[in-house]
């Protein structure tokens, strides 16, 4: 199956002459160029090597020609890559290159998207966050959720404590909602347990993150999909960078005994994802290890 790139990854339309447009309208390859004005007639406006290029509001966006997209999501594309298929080239000097975004958003939908299972792994890229989740460009600028309790196993406060605007990201297709857009996943790609824990051994001082503050204890995070439980103490908070000492790891209670060593860390912290599965297909993924009594799985129907 073809993978289409996220908007920004598209090849750069900008130096390409009007023969090589024509070349690219007759191929129906999807380019990209920075939109720099929308106009009094709700039309993008772009610069092609020199070359003026539209494109009409209706091919804006999909769903723009049935009312379905709000002006604010196109006005917003000003500044942007946005992604695009050669409509018309016409001949030297005559009139502007009309282009579409509508029509390479519907390529990506009905080769791409449409035909993607639950469990696929796909590229993807950050574009904004939310309290609730992180939306992600899965394909010529069509958007996906990828929620917050799908970030890690972990626990964390906000999506920006795991990713960032213009991050690319490996992530697995959970399931689709009620208008058939993705919901996505990323903490399947991030380890088990196990996986997470044999890089770690008693002994070890490490760097970790205060995720949560109990009466009974600390949670500090020390990789994405993994976290043990340190003594309370005056002065933690989430978020806050610290150093700690294993002093214990449990496979069988899929528990880590922590002891802070250091929790003046001066620079913020934020652990990268680190991909265990980075292609193919995921039908079950088991975090938990055999003998804990908490399971923690998906699968992916």
């Amino acid at each position: 199956m073809f993978e289409y790139p996220a908007e920004e990854l598209c090849r750069p339309a900008g130096l390409l002459s009007r023969e090589a447009l024509r070349a690219a309208a007759q191929s129906g390859e999807i380019l990209q160029s920075t939109a720099l004005a929308f106009d009094t007639r709700r039309q993008l406006h772009f610069s092609l090597g020199g070359l003026p290029a539209v494109m009409p509001y209706e091919e804006c966006a999909l769903g723009a020609e049935k009312g379905e997209v709000r002006d604010i999501a196109i006005l917003t594309r000003v500044g942007r890559p946005t992604c695009f298929v050669v409509q018309q080239a016409g001949a030297d000097g005559a009139g502007p290159v009309l282009l579409s975004r509508r029509a390479a958003q519907r390529r990506c939908r009905d080769e791409y998207l449409d035909r993607l299972a639950p469990g696929t792994i796909i590229r993807c890229v950050v574009t904004h966050i939310e309290p609730f989740g992180a939306f992600c460009d899965v394909g010529c600028g069509i958007s996906a959720l990828l929620p917050i309790d799908c970030l890690s196993v972990s626990r964390i406060q906000s999506p920006a404590d795991r990713v960032s605007v213009g991050q690319r990201l490996l992530c697995a297709v959970k399931s689709r909602d009620e208008q058939g857009r993705l919901v996505l996943t990323l903490r399947e790609l991030l380890g088990t347990w196990s996986e997470n824990a044999a890089r770690f051994s008693p002994g070890d001082t490490v760097v970790g993150i205060v995720r949560s503050v109990e009466e009974y204890g600390v949670f500090i995070e020390i990789a994405p999909n993994l976290a043990g439980l340190a003594e309370a103490g005056e002065g933690l908070r989430p978020g806050q960078a610290v150093s700690v000492y294993i002093k214990n790891i449990l496979p069988e209670k899929m528990k880590i005994k922590l002891v802070i060593v250091n929790r003046a860390l001066a620079a913020p912290l934020r652990f990268e994802p680190q991909y265990f599965v980075t292609e193919g297909r995921l039908h079950r993924w088991v975090y938990s290890t055999p003998g804990s009594r908490k399971q923690i799985e998906t699968v992916f129907a």
